[in-house]
């Protein structure tokens, strides 16, 4: 799949998702692999069965990246939310393009600072935000507050609910990848109320609230 992004492709199905681009991305995330990359052209969302033991997930993306010919150091998540349903939104304005790609599993909902880690299963809701732009340092770590934000934003506009009854602000396992293409309008700032921020926050809700449906 083409995406409206120049350079940016998209492939998902019942076993992963797979973005890539022909130019490298600058990215930031927190994931299972290459979340210490500054730059990278693939990023894989590898589905596993529920009840996966986490033995050793850095290999089994590994053994699956080489599979589907990547050759290259990439960013890798894991989910065992279906990755054939994952959802893909998209926001424009004048000055930029925005991707969302999202997989939702929220089987086991947590809330920030209230849920014990030990009463919790792992639930995964993985988010890779792709922003046509050149951001600063300071733009990516606003990109990561106003993504989560938003998520939290959907699964409370959806009523869900963490084990202690009040609204869940997400899962135990959540990731998110901020990746751009490093040219076009520079970011310094992209908080809920920049117009880069609103449209990530706009599709990420769209995303997450879709998937929920």
């Amino acid at each position: 799949m083409n995406l409206p992004i120049l350079g940016l492709h998209l492939e998902y199905n019942a076993r992963l998702v797979h973005l890539w681009s022909d130019e490298p991305l600058a990215v930031l995330s927190s994931t299972v692999v290459g979340s210490e990359l500054t730059q990278a052209r693939h990023i894989v969302n590898r589905r596993v069965a529920r009840g996966y033991d986490g033995r050793s997930p850095r290999d089994d993306l590994l053994a699956l990246a080489r599979e589907i010919g990547i050759v290259e150091p990439f960013v890798g998540l894991m989910t065992a939310a279906k990755t054939e349903r994952a959802q893909v939104a998209v926001e424009r304005d004048a000055a930029t393009t925005v991707v969302v790609v999202a997989t939702v599993g929220v089987s086991h909902p947590t809330a920030s600072g209230i849920t014990e880690a030990a009463r919790v299963e792992a639930s995964t809701i993985n988010i890779i935000v792709v922003a046509d732009a050149c951001l600063t340092p300071a733009a990516r770590v606003n990109a990561v507050i106003t993504t989560t934000e938003a998520k939290t934003l959907a699964l409370i506009e959806r009523d869900l609910r963490a084990p202690h009854g009040g609204f869940a602000s997400g899962t135990g396992t959540d990731s998110i990848v901020i990746a751009s293409t490093e040219r076009g309008a520079r970011y310094e700032y992209v908080g809920p109320i920049s117009p880069l921020g609103a449209s990530i926050a706009r599709a990420v809700r769209r995303a997450i609230l879709n998937a929920m449906q």
